[in-house]
């Protein structure tokens, strides 16, 4: 199968993904699970298909392309980690969130959701500055050392409520409702900069506006990295702060029938999370962009235009 190429994505795509709405609309589509039934499209039928006027690219087909390969390279996506985040992800989330009676089952469901997480962060990262395709020593124990840290960090609620013997009903709502809302989003934020701290360090490959790569840019790794990171910061979240206070809202109407309690924690869990990530998909392009003046100065003076252009990754 012959791939489609960089410069093809850059040229019917980016002016389309710059608008958040559009963003918007195709990851809504992209995340459809039926789509996984779509790996037998043939790019050749992508890219014939496609208008040569790109604000009128059919969405159908800026999905497939989007949900098939990989923005710095021409591999393929895994569909596991990527069309199937809503269905995987969604039970590890409000699991992880739930009101433990005790530390290891907090711990357990925090260890699904956290190496989940770093699988995901790790297999749709800017692969552009690695050599080879076999994982670095230093890349393995920077995932399990994140795992291990987040997974610790985000049981933390129940750890200080069973260990230091709360019982107050205030200071227990604090830890199992308020805290787990900025621990939230602070660990998904800290997932994604660890995991893929390299790209930072490293660089990642910036194009000019004809898909013509620059070379390697630390500053364009970094601004993509923390973009990725404050989107799952905002996704994680949000996802832990509207159940939670809607429960707290709802506590007094739910004081005769408390048994309705956990199926509102649950399904809100669920629905928020599910209108969060094509949000927070969506929330900075793929296909990013950096001042050519924000570059290394070796790349300045090599650089054609006034910006430049770098995969995001997800």
């Amino acid at each position: 199968m012959e791939l489609v190429s960089l410069t093809l994505f850059h040229d019917y795509t980016f002016p389309v993904l710059q608008s958040f709405l559009r963003r918007l609309k195709i990851w809504v589509n992209l995340l459809n699970p039926t789509l996984l039934l779509s790996s037998d499209v043939s790019s050749n039928h992508c890219s014939d298909s496609i208008l040569w006027d790109e604000w009128k690219v059919p969405d159908v087909y800026l999905v497939i392309l989007l949900s098939s390969f990989t923005g710095d390279s021409d591999e393929f996506m895994s569909t596991c980690f990527f069309s199937a985040f809503l269905p995987i992800s969604g039970p590890l989330v409000v699991a992880s969130l739930l009101p433990h009676s005790t530390v290891k089952p907090a711990l357990f469901w925090q260890f699904l959701l956290q190496s989940y997480s770093a699988g995901f962060n790790y297999a749709n990262r800017n692969s552009s500055s690695e050599q080879g395709y076999n994982i670095s020593l230093k890349q393995l124990l920077l995932i399990t050392g994140t795992v291990s840290y987040t997974t610790c960090a985000g049981a933390l609620p129940q750890i200080f409520i069973n260990r230091l013997g709360l019982r107050s009903s205030a200071v227990q709502t604090f830890f199992r409702s308020i805290l787990p809302i900025p621990l939230s989003a602070t660990l998904a934020f800290f997932n994604v900069l660890t995991v893929r701290s390299e790209e930072s360090e490293t660089g990642i490959q910036v194009f000019d506006h004809n898909g013509n790569p620059v070379g390697m840019s630390k500053a364009a790794g970094e601004k993509a990295v923390w973009e990725t990171a404050l989107s799952r910061a905002a996704l994680f979240g949000m996802t832990a702060a509207i159940p939670n206070l809607l429960v707290l809202l709802m506590k007094r109407s739910f004081q005769r029938n408390s048994l309705l309690v956990a199926p509102l924690r649950h399904i809100s869990a669920a629905l928020v999370l599910g209108l969060m990530i094509p949000v927070s998909f969506s929330l900075f392009p793929q296909l990013g962009t950096i001042k050519r003046e924000q570059l290394e100065e070796e790349l300045q003076a090599a650089a054609v235009g006034r910006h430049l252009f770098y995969h995001r990754g997800l």
